[in-house]
């Protein structure tokens, strides 16, 4: 699918609105918890279907070296001139990446799968180049934003996933399961703010399955996953399976 300046308005109106900035920031905030023990300083991460690099923004600021790849030259365009000199975006397939093997440390994928032809292909692709581990953000199918979403133009068209459904995708194309999950994003749209009676529920990053946007990192050293206590002070993670 090749999103086009149409669809590049529209999606940052939606993230201008009061629903996309809360839906925006409470994504972050669970990559942000999945990362947290990531080592950033002089670490690579690249980010697959960056779009207009709103995420590479964030892993930016968060201490990475970002690269970012779109198969879409609107979206690119939108991402070099939000980064700038911060951050190297290209044109490229995310079914045949142009880099070489373990070219990064960190290979994001976030809510990309849904909209590719083979998400598996895509999936190997990403831990071919990936060196440390590779992070997937995804919506959920069992969430009631999906049954908000069945009319929406871009939304329709996108192959939501269950969390059973990606960990089996992820074995089959990785060869390992995730070791660290959460999600975000608990009720309909219209629950997405700060008001009562949902204070506080937006910034929890909760287990699979129960957030409409769920994310997971799959870690390919030997080296065990690490989880701070800060992090453990909000969430508990979801174990290997």
């Amino acid at each position: 699918m090749l999103w086009d300046r149409h669809d590049l308005e529209r999606y940052e109106r939606w993230l201008a609105s009061s629903q996309g900035a809360y839906a925006l920031a409470r994504e972050c905030r669970l990559l942000e918890w999945l990362t947290a023990a990531w080592p950033r300083r002089g670490r690579s991460l690249l980010e697959v279907g960056c779009g207009p690099g709103f995420f590479l923004d964030f892993f930016h600021r968060a201490g990475f070296d970002v690269t970012g790849l779109d198969k879409s030259p609107v979206m690119i365009e939108a991402a070099r001139q939000r980064l700038g000199e911060r951050a190297e975006c290209n044109l490229g397939d995310a079914h045949h990446l142009p880099y070489e093997t373990d070219q990064f440390d960190y290979v994001a994928l976030l809510t990309l799968l849904e909209f590719v032809e083979d998400p598996r292909r895509v999936l190997m692709e990403a831990a071919r180049v990936a060196r440390r581990a590779v992070l997937v953000g995804y919506l959920n199918r069992f969430s009631l934003y999906r049954l908000a979403s069945k009319n929406h133009a871009l939304l329709g068209q996108a192959k939501w996933f269950t969390p059973w459904s990606m960990r089996s995708l992820t074995r089959s194309s990785v060869g390992l399961a995730p070791v660290h999950e959460g999600s975000v994003l608990p009720g309909p749209p219209w629950t997405w703010n700060e008001g009562f009676p949902f204070w506080g529920l937006g910034s929890l990053v909760l287990p699979v399955p129960v957030g409409a946007y769920c994310a997971f990192a799959v870690d390919l050293t030997t080296e065990p996953p690490l989880t701070p206590l800060a992090a453990r002070a909000f969430a508990q993670p979801t174990k290997s399976f």
